[in-house]
């Protein structure tokens, strides 16, 4: 009792204001790594090492097992700092760059594209993504924001042509050399063409993605990029960013979408 009412009193803001600013910023640290991993598949990662160390712990202490307790101590603790780098890798990583875009985001345009720039990259994209599905062609669309992806378009071909719905529709053509991987998109310029990205591993649950939506979600788990996928099976078109998949989009909801993505205004019956 009396280290309960201790623990209280250090709660003060007035004897103690650090312990209240001290329990703030953790606070918002932990708020922080959970919107960074929440949608990826390190939520289900977290969940099973935690329900792991719950219900070991909780065994260990009611049944008073020592050696379980010790191996928690000794082992299974010590191995977590060395495990949780390897397996959180791609979150700790998306982590680190979203540190990298804080002091940017609010006011930083993707490689000094401007309003009128990202307007027609909405455009231009929206309107080859309709027609490549209309003749059920495939293709995978990114377009980068924040987070460069020139060691993604080193990869690939390097055009730095200036976008237009033809020449997309050309370098998707099914029989043209560049149709069969990804164009990277980079203001108003097409930066380059069949570009490998890496594909996603976050592939669970009932729908299943090809190659090239997988591409779309790895590149969206790795950077703030956005990809626009049109499906060669059933010539629908999907969109995804930040290690999420929207599906089935209309002309309409994919130039909002975007829009809305690229912070640019639409215009009066767009």
């Amino acid at each position: 009792m009396p280290d309960l009412i201790d623990f209280w009193s250090r709660l003060n803001p007035f004897e103690y204001p650090g312990n209240w600013l001290d329990i703030l910023v953790v606070a918002l640290l932990f708020w922080w790594l959970l919107n960074v991993i929440r949608g990826t598949r390190a939520v289900q990662l977290l969940r099973g090492v935690t329900v792991l160390l719950i219900a070991s712990f909780v065994i260990g202490e009611v049944l008073n097992l020592q050696t379980l307790q010790w191996l928690l101590s000794n082992v299974i603790q010590p191995a977590l700092i060395v495990a949780i780098p390897v397996l959180f890798q791609p979150e700790l990583r998306r982590a680190l760059e979203t540190i990298g875009r804080t002091s940017e985001v609010m006011t930083r345009r993707p490689f000094g594209a401007s309003n009128n720039d990202l307007a027609t990259t909405v455009t231009v994209v929206t309107r080859a993504a309709v027609q490549l599905a209309q003749q059920q062609t495939g293709a995978l669309m990114v377009i980068e924001r924040n987070t460069g992806l020139q060691e993604y378009a080193d990869r690939g071909v390097i055009l730095d042509a200036r976008l237009s719905v033809p020449l997309l529709l050309n370098i998707f053509y099914e029989n043209a050399p560049l149709h069969d991987l990804a164009v990277i998109i980079r203001g108003t310029r097409i930066l380059a063409a069949n570009a490998v990205l890496p594909l996603s591993e976050h592939v669970a649950g009932a729908t299943r993605y090809g190659s090239r939506h997988r591409a779309a979600l790895g590149i969206s788990e790795v950077s703030d990029a956005i990809a626009v996928v049109v499906s060669e099976e059933s010539g629908s078109i999907s969109v995804a960013t930040n290690g999420r998949m929207v599906r089935h989009l209309s002309e309409a909801r994919l130039r909002r979408l975007l829009a809305e993505l690229l912070n640019v205004p639409l215009e009066e019956g767009a």
